[in-house]
């Protein structure tokens, strides 16, 4: 994993200035107030991920993130995984959620726990603290719910929660069940003070509605004063929301994403997008964050703000072993270094799946060669070369290549050493051209 700094080894005189500064706070309590609580002695403070899907993504990782930071500096995390509030989810933008079966929520909050625990520190003097509100929540019948939560909240306050307006005014409305979502999180953040002392809780910006639920309730029937963040909602180069219900989820189950495709992922990103990037999804200090961010500007060539934006959130969230085996995977493939033969079966798969072209019935799958068939005539196949007699003379020329191993004879054959896990073969036409065929 990559290692992961406190404030002051980051160069910030205190936890807020930090995470002001890598944009990490969009919406809050009074910001004096929340300074002070996190600049001051520990607090204890939780963050919730509902299990609306078998895996978090970079929208949760942000939140994960945050949480980090406040446990490097000593304050005690609670990962509340909503094993009830799952089962009915928050309201969306526009239309209802799907509810899903009890056990495969259930399914899903165990693997959410699982990945969380990779992320926050879970053992030593500080542990994060994992609680289901499915523990309390089921307990309470309709009455209870109606009596001792229900009668704190006012029709007024909640119908104007931005995300229940825009669903009000759209043709889908609002269900009940969802609209009670917000009730259901209030309740959460009374049960965790009342229980542990908890008395801040963190989310995304458009959880602001559903985290004010909760301060409002403990003020109301506590008196006590407690404190809310939100961090900003991270977007793509289109501005669309990085997150399951916008279809092009970044998870951060390697089982759903590929640790490969992951770092691809963080590598691609545009120069303009460093600096922003480096500061919310990094734990380097300052002073490096913004001298790559300087380099990503007069050499943008190098690379360097991206190759090293990909190596720290990769393994912080994969470890770094398996970070090296994606950047391994990465060189071998276009023969920068590395030997193809030693990377992993599903590393090597992830890392050529782009390579496959469409059949006759418009799917993409891998082209097929048969041991014994000339590389050429490989290569033609997998698309490298329009022809056989293209591909000789450029074999001729010393421009092709079978698993980075140069082809030196126009008639040389495909052998069962060739085929990569006894799979795939990688073909190369020159340094940037990669092709691929499976054995069939």
């Amino acid at each position: 994993m990559a290692h992961v700094t406190n404030f002051k080894e980051a160069g910030f005189d205190s936890l807020f200035d930090e995470l002001n500064w890598r944009g990490l706070i969009s919406q809050s309590t009074d910001r004096d107030q929340l300074a002070d609580a996190l600049n001051g002695g520990p607090i204890t403070y939780y963050c919730g991920f509902d299990p609306t899907a078998a895996s978090l993504h970079i929208g949760n990782l942000v939140q994960l993130i945050n949480m980090r930071h406040l446990q490097e500096a000593g304050h005690h995390p609670i990962a509340l995984v909503g094993g009830a509030t799952g089962l009915i989810g928050d309201p969306r933008q526009s239309g209802e959620r799907t509810l899903n079966p009890k056990e495969v929520v259930e399914g899903w909050a165990q693997r959410l726990k699982k990945q969380i625990g990779t992320i926050l520190v879970t053992d030593g003097d500080n542990p994060a603290r994992f609680v289901s509100n499915y523990d309390w929540t089921a307990r309470m019948s309709v009455i209870d719910f109606l009596r001792d939560v229900g009668k704190n909240f006012r029709m007024g306050t909640m119908l104007s929660k931005d995300t229940v307006a825009r669903r009000l005014n759209s043709d889908e409305g609002i269900s009940f069940t969802e609209f009670s979502y917000q009730v259901l999180q209030g309740n959460d953040f009374l049960h965790l003070y009342d229980k542990f002392g908890c008395a801040l809780q963190l989310g995304g910006s458009d959880q602001w509605g559903n985290l004010t639920s909760g301060l409002d309730l403990i003020r109301k029937v506590r008196g006590e004063s407690v404190d809310v963040f939100t961090s900003p909602i991270i977007t793509d180069s289109q501005g669309k929301k990085f997150g399951k219900s916008e279809g092009n989820a970044v998870w951060l189950d390697p089982t759903m994403l590929s640790p490969y495709k992951f770092y691809q992922f963080w590598f691609n990103q545009p120069d303009g997008e460093m600096l922003k990037l480096l500061k919310a999804f990094t734990f380097l200090p300052k002073a490096e964050i913004e001298r790559l961010s300087h380099e990503a500007e007069i050499n943008p060539g190098a690379r360097e703000a991206q190759k090293t934006l990909a190596w720290e959130v990769t393994s912080f969230v994969h470890g770094e072993k398996v970070t090296q085996e994606a950047l391994d995977a990465a060189s071998a493939l276009f023969g920068r270094g590395g030997d193809l033969k030693s990377i992993g079966f599903e590393t090597l798969q992830a890392s050529i799946d782009g390579l496959k072209i469409e059949n006759e019935e418009g799917e993409k799958v891998f082209a097929k060669a048969v041991i014994g068939e000339r590389i050429a005539q490989a290569a033609v196949s997998a698309g490298l070369f329009k022809s056989i007699s293209e591909a000789r003379k450029t074999i001729k020329s010393g421009g092709v290549y079978i698993n980075n191993e140069r082809v030196e004879d126009q008639d040389q054959e495909l052998t069962g050493e060739d085929f990569l896990a006894s799979h795939v073969a990688l073909i190369r036409r020159g340094k940037k051209a990669v092709g691929a065929v499976e054995l069939g």
